[in-house]
């Protein structure tokens, strides 16, 4: 009925009635240390009764720390759910394995890759080692701007891939916009226009600032942690980029490209809000210059495998999402502004990444001083004063 792994975590089995109950709470109990955290896998559980359930009750208040039981399944989950438990344990239902293997990438990040499995579902697999409480963060985020209004597609599962997690999405007969310029290339100059539309009816929908991040705050922050690896003029320029920010509860998405966007029913979704937050538009609009236009610069044939669109379909995005965006007037130094910010963000990478090695940020901050911003004849002092900025 119960078995105490090497990990710690305490399996339970078969089934827990009103005739076993007793000997099941002895065992629990003996198993379960005080004042720390119990982890108890239910995958083979068959039969809870309220006896059972009770003896869950004391464990609760006996360790005086969190119980988390895991693996459940679906009848088992039901029965914790309508009498109340989950909200007093942290239960979790049993996750089906699912395979990807021969299906299609249509998305990729620092985070995972996007998969679909089928016409109507795509999944997000998670690199490994990410934690499930990463996973319900970005659903919760996904959640948090759907409410506020955003296109945003949402999880309804959450699946075991190999050693990774996944979180499923209904996306039926989408494409990423990416594909659907692809395939129509004759698209580019329209698409690009709806993601600046796109862009600009988020960063005028209110933030849910207490499940978002404050973003720049974090790029801030970033930016202090560069001084080890910069001079101190080039630490200045930097700092000097976030500084000159005002704070703005406006919702970002924070990987903002042609990959990130689907295409269904004639209407564009967001996808990957894992790197969703708060603040200042120019931190989005950095990000998607990023990812569009300075991979391009430095490695044209790069550009196809992140975003999904050759370099010279990509200007054509680019070029369009800003007009749309910024309107002819500003075009010219919104475009300044995004390479800037852009420059910035990619300085930051040593902070951004988490399998880079000192050894690369110190390559990356010499690539950075012969063609980015953070050389001394790329002079941001104007452009941060401009009013476009406010």
């Amino acid at each position: 009925m119960i078995e105490k792994r090497e990990d710690g975590t305490v399996a339970i089995s078969g089934r827990i009635d009103s005739k076993n109950a007793q000997e099941f709470e002895e065992e629990l109990l003996a198993a379960c240390p005080v004042n720390e955290e119990v982890h108890i896998d239910a995958s083979e559980l068959s039969y809870i009764s309220s006896a059972g359930l009770r003896v869950f009750m004391k464990l609760k208040k006996t360790v005086k720390q969190e119980v988390y039981v895991e693996n459940v399944s679906k009848e088992i989950y039901d029965i914790f759910e309508v009498t109340g438990f989950v909200d007093i344990l942290e239960v979790h239902k049993q996750l089906r394995q699912i395979s990807v293997d021969g299906c299609e990438v249509v998305g990729e990040g620092a985070n995972g890759k996007v998969y679909r499995l089928d016409d109507e579902t795509i999944i997000k697999v998670f690199a490994p080692g990410v934690s499930m409480d990463i996973v319900k963060e970005e659903r919760d985020i996904a959640q948090a701007a759907f409410v506020s209004g955003v296109p945003t597609a949402i999880s309804y599962d959450v699946a075991r891939v190999g050693d990774s997690y996944g979180a499923v999405y209904e996306m039926l007969h989408a494409k990423t916009l990416s594909s659907v310029v692809m395939e129509k290339p004759e698209l580019a100059e329209e698409m690009g226009r709806r993601m600046g539309k796109l862009l600009k009816e988020l960063h005028e929908t209110p933030a849910n600032t207490a499940k978002l991040t404050d973003m720049l705050a974090v790029y801030k922050d970033r930016a202090r942690k560069m001084e080890k690896y910069l001079t101190d003029k080039e630490f200045e320029k930097l700092v000097s980029v976030y500084e000159v920010l005002s704070n703005q509860q406006t919702m970002l998405h924070g990987d903002y490209h042609a990959k990130n966007i689907m295409y269904m029913d004639g209407e564009l979704i967001f996808i990957d809000m894992g790197d969703a937050g708060y603040g200042h538009p120019f931190l989005d609009i950095g990000g998607s210059y990023l990812g569009m236009m300075h991979v391009g610069k430095t490695n044209p044939d790069a550009v196809i495998k992140y975003i999904g669109v050759d370099y010279e379909t990509v200007k054509i995005l680019w070029k369009n999402m800003l007009l749309e965006y910024f309107g002819e007037k500003d075009f010219e130094e919104g475009n300044k502004l995004a390479e800037i910010y852009g420059e910035a963000k990619y300085m930051l990478m040593p902070f951004v990444y988490t399998k880079m090695t000192d050894e690369m940020a110190w390559a990356l901050i010499e690539r950075t001083r012969q063609n980015g911003f953070i050389s001394e004849d790329f002079d941001i002092g104007p452009a941060l004063n401009r009013t476009i900025l406010l």
